[in-house]
């Protein structure tokens, strides 16, 4: 990959998760560049990108590896290593980057507690010191502040060749679809005239349909909620008998063949508070069937 890239490795303990954001005037760049592991790091290579740096380095770091001691043995056995740029950062947040000095200019890194961000081809520093503001003063959860970090790069100047693709990869323990594997979030704009700003698009439909509910969006099925359940139901064809605004066992089984329609079974489930209800997916709903 030598196309202008820039990106974002970054671990937030809190959540726990580690992950990558990155952009770039190349096809598909997410699937290049980023790579991570719950419980290992997170890496991104580029620049004449090797592939290979992704997996292994995961592996040295999920064995116990420093970010800095795999970065080490990875380039150490590299012929190539000049034209290299890769950013790290290991199960506990420590960090590490290299810009070999045959990489494009602008190129170069900036490395904090946490995070990692390189860059090259870019229109200047700027773009890595803007990134790394933007991330630490984000809020949200990690995909939001790995976004807003590539926005800011971007707004500041970012790749000078142009825009073409942008992705962001977030691993959580048992964090993916089901809860049987560590992907939460996988998303990338491949080809696109605005990549960063769908990303932050994508972004946000992902918190709606796979965003675990919070203590305090739980709203209690009253009657008015329920008779509003009942009508989308009725229209569209799940229940066959008017409204009551009674949460019966008929509504619940109807209304279970809705959420799974509508893949909104992450937020509501028959088998787990039935009678409360999340008030993102009914938001949705309503926006949906209103």
């Amino acid at each position: 990959m030598r196309p202008s890239t820039f990106s974002i490795v970054a671990h937030d303990p809190d959540e726990p998760a580690w992950g990558v954001a990155v952009a770039s005037k190349f096809l598909a760049a997410g699937a290049v560049v980023s790579w991570a592991r719950a419980g290992a790091g997170a890496v991104a290579t580029q620049s004449l990108a090797k592939v290979s740096f992704g997996p292994d380095g995961l592996a040295l770091m999920a064995n116990g590896a420093s970010a800095e001691s795999a970065l080490e043995t990875l380039l150490a056995a590299d012929a190539q290593r000049a034209h290299r740029q890769v950013g790290m950062v290991d199960a506990r947040g420590g960090s590490a980057a290299f810009t070999g000095e045959d990489c494009y200019g602008w190129a170069g890194h900036k490395t904090g507690q946490g995070f990692a961000c390189q860059g090259n081809i870019l229109t200047g520093p700027d773009v890595l010191e803007a990134m790394a503001a933007a991330f630490l003063s984000a809020s949200g959860e990690l995909a939001d502040r790995l976004v807003t970090a590539l926005q800011a790069g971007e707004d500041a100047g970012g790749d000078r060749r142009g825009k073409q693709s942008a992705g962001v990869l977030v691993a959580r323990p048992d964090g993916g679809y089901g809860g049987d594997n560590d992907r939460y979030l996988d998303l990338r704009v491949d080809d696109h005239p605005d990549p960063v700003r769908e990303l932050r698009r994508l972004v946000n439909i992902h918190h709606v349909f796979f965003g675990m509910p919070r203590a305090e969006d739980r709203l209690p099925i009253t009657e008015d909620i329920a008779r509003e359940l009942q009508s989308w139901l009725l229209k569209q064809g799940y229940l066959r008998r008017e409204t009551t605004g009674v949460w019966d066992d008929a509504s619940k089984q109807a209304f279970w063949a809705l959420v799974g329609a509508e893949n909104l079974e992450e937020r509501w489930r028959l088998d787990r508070d039935p009678d409360w209800i999340d008030r993102v997916a009914l938001d949705y709903l309503r926006e949906r069937f209103r």
